[in-house]
């Protein structure tokens, strides 16, 4: 175990700050465009899964009894980034429509690699700050994911996909041999649906309407549209529509992570509209060194769904009989989704293996493969 007082020092946070290093390479592609648009993704996607085959990984825990307080250099990267999305974002809008070097083609491929920066950094950082207790830090956290037109996304990961995972309520568990095409159109029409939904009977279990002003999608689609009517007036309708890719880019990899992190996994249905508490083996695991640089420990997502408010520097890894493994970090295995065939070479054995071994007694799995189980009871 990593005691506290290493876990606290500047020294071993600073490989969590990588993400500033991703910032030049965007810069890069908007002023030379051509072979220069290769840069963001190489070093979003490609560039750390080398580094996992070189670095391996990383089965050290730290002391999960470190205090907040003692994490604040692991904080201030996660509070920093919302002015840098802004000026990312919004500034390269503003260089790009005024610029005459690039084609058409070619500021679409800069906002490409805009939208691969705000859904591999600026969503995950969000994710990070929607789970916290701290008022201003769940505020950066909506204010990022405005930036991408998926605000929605703070009530459903929240009220539905935590407690319903691996569940036919939770739309963003990946059923077993669910393609990842139709997994993500499935979502986008589900997810938004299942987030209102939600919000709608927290606020009449305090005998509230929907349309009261406590309802979080008012202000979710007010920031929404302002975000919208800053890429007009900075950019006018070309500026808009290269808001739109970049956004479009990164709900894609928010959504191709979610459909990683619980492919095939299910928790036991125990009759009576009753399902098994969520533990680690619900959940794929993965910690590999350098993508959880990346993804601040994202990967280590089976710790994350059995303790949420644990904050990314202390999440535990596990051993390959308490939670399932992934042979590879997020990209590479991202890369596989998105050639289904492949997908499924890959991950159904490892899925028919977690059955065996923390399912040896059912010996049906019929039921949960088609959905035939009913929907949780809300209690």
């Amino acid at each position: 175990m990593v005691p506290a007082p290493m876990v606290a020092r500047f020294s071993h946070a600073l490989p969590f700050w990588a993400s500033l290093a991703l910032l030049p390479l965007v810069a890069l592609a908007a002023h030379y465009g051509g072979w220069a648009l290769l840069l963001p993704p190489a070093g979003a996607w490609w560039l750390y899964s080398g580094l996992d085959a070189l670095l391996g990984r990383n089965t050290d825990n730290p002391d999960p009894e470190t205090p907040s307080a003692s994490l604040f250099w692991y904080k201030l990267v996660t509070w920093i980034w919302l002015p840098i999305q802004l000026v990312m974002i919004y500034g390269t809008i503003v260089y790009v429509t005024q610029s005459t070097h690039l084609a058409g083609w070619e500021k679409l491929g800069v906002f490409v690699g805009v939208g691969i920066l705000s859904g591999s950094v600026g969503i995950v950082y969000a994710h990070e700050l929607m789970h916290q207790p701290d008022r201003f830090e769940r505020r950066l956290a909506d204010m990022m994911l405005a930036t991408v037109l998926y605000s929605h996304f703070r009530t459903e990961h929240l009220l539905v996909h935590h407690p319903w995972v691996g569940t036919r309520r939770d739309a963003v568990t990946a059923r077993y041999n669910e393609g990842f095409h139709r997994y993500f159109l499935r979502v986008l029409v589900q997810a938004p649906r299942s987030a209102w939904n939600a919000e709608k009977a927290m606020l009449a279990r305090r005998g509230l309407s929907v349309l009261d002003g406590a309802n979080p999608f008012w202000r979710y689609w007010a920031m929404q549209a302002l975000a919208l009517v800053a890429a007009l007036l900075l950019g006018g309708w070309e500026g808009l529509g290269l808001f739109l890719v970049q956004a479009i880019v990164a709900i894609w990899q928010l959504e191709l992570t979610n459909y990683v992190e619980h492919y095939g996994l299910t928790r036991k249905y125990l009759g009576d509209g009753r399902y098994e508490p969520v533990r680690p083996h619900h959940s794929w695991n993965a910690d590999h060194k350098a993508t959880n640089w990346q993804f601040i420990n994202l990967q280590r997502h089976s710790d994350h769904h059995y303790k949420p408010s644990r904050r990314y520097p202390l999440l535990q890894t596990y051993p390959d009989n308490e939670a399932p493994q992934l042979p590879l970090g997020y990209p590479l295995m991202g890369l596989a989704a998105m050639v289904p065939p492949v997908w499924r070479r890959v991950m159904n054995p490892k899925v028919r293996q977690w059955r065996k071994l923390h399912y040896p007694e059912i010996t049906d799995w019929g039921p949960y493969k088609r959905g035939e189980h009913p929907v949780p009871l809300v209690r």
